[in-house]
């Protein structure tokens, strides 16, 4: 028997969260995507204290999966290992069409990704962020292959934040880390905290916007 990989495009509903503030005339918008393991409707959580000029919209990674065995608690993930590329592909068309619409809301879109959902923006921003006025990377790993001519055609304001108690970033791995983005053109934020959302910090840097 011979066997052949066959892919195909199919349409799925994919699951959002939207923080609206009590100011109705809002023309910001943060779109935060959540670290693995998470779902938009926690991730959004972490957001209610928001800086009051932006609404935040949380998209949900389109794989979901039970975090410990076949049943219990349910997390999502943005990519696996597993045939990767498609996945990259499929949430670069899951966020464009996102920001298509919204961009015709808000004049200023600001897109965040906290830990594994840093790779998605990320790579996003340098491939098609001519909508995305800022993008701020938080405790997040940088991906590997994105190109130097790639970095440079993203023209927002870029911010990196990492906890000095990060516990997925030891002291060398933090040094390495923040000389990367320093010479990618990202500018740092430390702060006293964990591997989570800061929202005092955040809305400091909101404030830039």
């Amino acid at each position: 028997m011979l066997e052949e990989k066959i892919h195909i495009k199919i349409k799925k509903t994919a699951r959002l969260v939207l923080l609206k503030s009590e100011n109705n005339n809002n023309r910001k918008l943060l779109i935060a995507l959540h670290g693995y393991g998470q779902l938009s409707t926690y991730f959004s959580k972490k957001f209610k204290e928001i800086n009051s000029n932006f609404d935040v919209l949380v998209p949900e990674g389109l794989n979901r999966f039970y975090l410990k065995e076949s049943s219990g608690r349910v997390g999502s993930s943005w990519m696996t290992k597993e045939d990767r590329e498609f996945d990259i592909e499929d949430n670069q068309d899951y966020l464009d069409e996102i920001i298509k619409e919204y961009s015709t809301k808000y004049e200023s879109i600001i897109l965040l990704g906290f830990s594994q959902g840093g790779a998605t923006a990320s790579r996003y921003c340098y491939k098609k962020a001519n909508r995305i006025k800022g993008l701020v990377l938080w405790g997040s790993a940088f991906p590997p292959d994105i190109t130097k001519e790639e970095n440079n055609s993203f023209k927002g304001e870029k911010y990196f934040v990492l906890g000095l108690q990060d516990e997925y970033f030891n002291k060398e791995i933090q040094k390495d880390v923040l000389a990367l983005q320093m010479e990618l053109g990202y500018t740092i934020i430390q702060y006293d905290g964990i591997h989570d959302i800061d929202i005092s910090v955040l809305n400091g840097l909101l404030d830039h916007f």
